[in-house]
């Protein structure tokens, strides 16, 4: 006996094709797309084992080497958002029991001590007010205090506009047998960053901010000394998507089937980091650095203060106090509803004081600047 089963269509829509609306986005990520980057991830997919597709993966190593400078051989792009890449730092290198030392000073540190603790880590932290950061003298006490296996700092804390000085956390870090571990989310692309130099051992970014690609091909890489800890972990690594060993065996010499990659967006991601390789790395920080200090200078033009003392603040990110009486909330969603800008709003100990202004990759043109500050002052009435 055959029975008929009929189709439930309350779900089944009747759209017209995609239209989405023109946005400037101004906030903290995802950034507007340069043009060649939406051209390249609007080309035909290849096949993720086909030889022109792996040349292009190794294309993307080197100029992750270049952006990060940076020479460790395990330096990929994870098939996943930034928060994947962040997980995959963990996942490769805690084993249960580790002391894990994170510095929290904003809502992504924050997220680095729930991942950890997730993987078995002894989780200690230290903390600071949101926007400010941590001195030399500071986390050397730390280092001392609680003997880490692992030293995990976030560079660019996207929830405050905070720059976390580096320079000389690597050195005390090999002292103690530590591997130091950064968030470069916010940073990759449009902040200045010297892995090697500053003895970084594993670091995580994402494509759609300072690199001005989608989300989706999230840079990764570990040093020598943290792929050692890797190969002589006791337990295999918990997470069998981010594990790289068997990533490095697709990424790697071996070409093994791992995952079917997100062709079109690895185009994206090779397409802008060749637009950053073109522009020049200094070039690239500089041009950050110049537009971002127009939209200081403009913003306090209209009576607006920064949340962040000014050499710590990002030339990416900007918290941008609120004024009292205003209702932040309410003004960016006039500039999204009216104007077609996308600004942020604080997270955490921030949320309802700052607005968050992102100035990252292909929009960082003083042209945004201007757009931006001019419909602000409109929508204040200032």
């Amino acid at each position: 006996m055959t029975s008929t089963i009929s189709i439930n269509d309350s779900q089944k829509l009747q759209l017209s094709p995609l239209e989405v609306p023109n946005r400037l986005l101004l906030g903290p990520g995802p950034s507007n797309t340069h043009p060649a980057v939406l051209q390249a991830m609007n080309t035909t997919p290849l096949g993720h084992l086909d030889p022109a597709f792996l040349a292009l993966m190794d294309e993307i190593q080197s100029l992750l080497r270049y952006v990060w400078q940076t020479e460790n051989p395990h330096t990929i792009a994870v098939s996943g958002t930034g928060t994947a890449a962040m997980e995959a730092t963990l996942a490769n290198t805690v084993e249960p029991g580790d002391v894990v030392l994170i510095g929290v000073v904003g809502y992504f540190g924050n997220r680095l001590v729930d991942m950890a603790g997730r993987y078995g880590a002894d989780v200690r932290t230290i903390t600071k007010p949101w926007g400010q950061v941590f001195s030399v003298d500071e986390i050397k006490t730390a280092l001392e205090t609680h003997k880490p296996a692992i030293l995990a700092l976030v560079h660019a804390e996207t929830s405050t506009g905070a720059r976390q000085p580096l320079e000389d956390v690597g050195e005390l870090c090999h002292k103690h047998g530590t591997l130091l571990l950064v968030d470069t989310v916010t940073s990759l692309g449009g902040v200045p960053i010297f892995l090697d130099e500053w003895g970084v051992d594993l670091a995580y970014s994402c494509s759609q901010k300072g690199l001005g690609c989608s989300p989706g091909a999230s840079p990764f890489t570990m040093s020598p000394r943290a792929m050692e800890k890797l190969q002589k972990r006791e337990t295999k690594v918990a997470n069998w998507y981010l594990d790289m060993l068997l990533l490095g065996k697709y990424w790697g010499n071996e070409r093994i089937y791992h995952h079917t990659a997100p062709i079109n967006l690895y185009y994206g991601l090779r397409e802008a980091l060749r637009l950053v390789a073109e522009e020049g790395l200094t070039n690239c920080w500089q041009r950050h650095q110049k537009n971002v200090e127009y939209l200081w200078q403009r913003l306090e033009e209209i009576g607006l203060k920064m949340h962040v003392a000014k050499e710590y603040r990002l030339p990416t990110l900007t918290t941008v106090c609120i004024p009292d009486g205003v209702d932040g909330k309410a003004v960016a969603k006039q500039l999204l509803l009216e104007h077609n800008i996308e600004v942020g709003g604080g997270l955490g100990e921030l949320a309802g004081k700052v607005w968050r202004v992102g100035l990252m990759g292909f929009n960082s043109r003083p042209e945004n600047v201007d757009r931006l500050v001019e419909t602000l002052q409109q929508v204040l009435g200032k």
